[in-house]
């Protein structure tokens, strides 16, 4: 009877073997091909219970792109719960007589990064625009005396990461962090060859230098924006027809608050002062409007996190990432700053077993080439993460890509990595990572599932 785990213990074994082999044979024929010449891999696989099966350079750190989000969803879903919310508050100052208010409309919000999104039913722009309207209505304002003031205080006023690329942070997936975060920060601009037609927002005060050229069939357009600044700027080609390319908001507070102002007057109320943001008070040196206590008009909540994480992971939305990174720190820091934010993340890990030298983490959802971590540590948080009570959240945002693996991709110029789980046909499960840096070719993914078809 002793025979038979001591049969089972040895056909695992050779099995592993015989994977790791296939595994070590590919990894060799891709980094001898050509576009490898000066390129730098890290592969790890374990089995579901752990159990090593095969590395390449397992504990280097390299530049992982958005296979970084995994361990910021994670520590959010530990550490926040898949139930938490953000809450976006519309209070007044001063005195309502009337149906006069003699003060401010003041928007608060604790970072959501959902409001005003279009990926949630019930969310949407329109949404939280009629339950504003509605509370307005129901308050009986007729008048506005004052400002509407957008209080975008609720993080510092660093709004986008150190080591984010210039190229990448206006356009729509290099979009910063305000307190006060609307339509995810995003705005679209409808183009026709190089004409700019119309945009699906307004940007207040913003002056646009066009020099995008016409050819070619496909997008390849770079938007400019900066935070807080009055110009964009838009290059590169785009073909000749209609197309709408997508960039970042240089203040969405703003924008928000100008948008609050046109649905003022479209519902018949009179706006007599200005609009203005908290920041925008602290630039140009003004006495800083303070959200008014017990007037509430409205809360607005955003859908759960275990929602907010699928979107984050499914379609690796940026703006997400760097929202949950600033949120660690305020919930664990007491502050809203990138660094404590980072600081908590590698704390979290680094408690989790995780060497540290294996997660140099620059940002949250990965955009910066100045974040190295290791296949191996990806591995690791992929195991403790699958023991967690929120795991069905959490591996519902994975996307199914390379012919039937469950796995979150990453990409940037000359990189690409894949991070995920995996059951091949013989009914083994697998916990997997690969990242690929500086490989010459237009075909990263491809030369990247020639080694994870060994799992298969």
């Amino acid at each position: 009877m002793k025979l038979l785990p001591i049969l089972l213990f040895s056909t695992q074994f050779f099995f592993a073997q015989n994977v790791a082999q296939k595994l070590d044979g590919a990894v060799k024929a891709l980094m001898n091909s050509a576009p490898a010449y000066s390129a730098n891999l890290s592969v790890y696989v374990a089995d579901e219970s752990g159990n090593f099966v095969y590395e390449y350079k397992g504990n280097q750190g390299l530049s992982t792109a958005s296979t970084q989000k995994i361990f910021t969803a994670a520590a959010a879903l530990e550490t926040l719960g898949k139930n938490y919310r953000y809450t976006t508050t519309v209070s007044y100052s001063g005195t309502l007589s009337s149906g006069n208010l003699s003060g401010n409309l003041i928007v608060t919000s604790n970072g959501d990064p959902t409001l005003g999104s279009w990926r949630y039913d019930g969310y949407k722009p329109e949404n939280f625009k009629q339950k504003l309207i509605d509370a307005i209505k129901q308050k009986g304002i007729s008048k506005i005396s004052g400002d509407v003031v957008v209080d975008d205080s609720y993080f510092d006023f660093q709004t986008i990461p150190g080591g984010w690329p210039w190229n990448d942070s206006g356009n729509y997936y290099g979009a910063g962090v305000w307190g006060v975060n609307w339509r995810e920060n995003q705005f679209d601009l409808n183009m026709n060859g190089r004409e700019m037609k119309s945009s699906n927002v307004e940007l207040p005060n913003v002056k646009w230098i066009n020099e995008v050229k016409t050819a070619g069939s496909s997008d390849q357009s770079l938007i400019f924006t900066a935070p807080f600044s009055d110009v964009a700027y838009i290059n590169g080609t785009l073909p000749g027809k209609a197309i709408t390319v997508s960039g970042s908001m240089p203040n969405p507070p703003l924008t928000l608050a100008n948008e609050i102002k046109n649905w003022l007057k479209e519902s018949g109320v009179e706006l007599n002062g200005k609009i203005t943001t908290t920041s925008l008070q602290k630039i140009n040196g003004e006495a800083v409007s303070a959200a008014s206590k017990g007037n509430t008009l409205l809360e607005y909540q955003s859908p759960t996190l275990d929602k907010i994480i699928y979107w984050f992971m499914r379609k690796s939305v940026n703006l997400y990432g760097e929202t949950l990174i600033k949120t660690l720190a305020r919930e664990k820091k007491n502050s809203g700053s990138f660094d404590d934010g980072i600081s908590y993340l590698k704390e979290f890990w680094k408690g989790k077993g995780i060497n540290s030298a294996m997660i140099n983490f620059a940002d949250g959802s990965g955009l910066s080439p100045q974040n190295y971590v290791s296949a191996r540590a990806e591995v690791q948080a992929l195991l403790w993460s699958r023991k967690q009570p929120w795991f069905n959240e959490f591996f519902d945002g994975f996307p199914t890509q390379g012919n039937g693996m469950k796995m979150k991709s990453g990409t940037m110029k000359d990189t690409k990595s894949f991070a995920g789980y995996h059951t091949s046909k013989d009914g083994k499960k697998y916990v997997f990572a690969i990242i690929l840096n500086n490989f010459q070719s237009s075909n990263l993914s491809d030369a990247l599932y020639k080694v994870l078809n060994m799992l298969k």
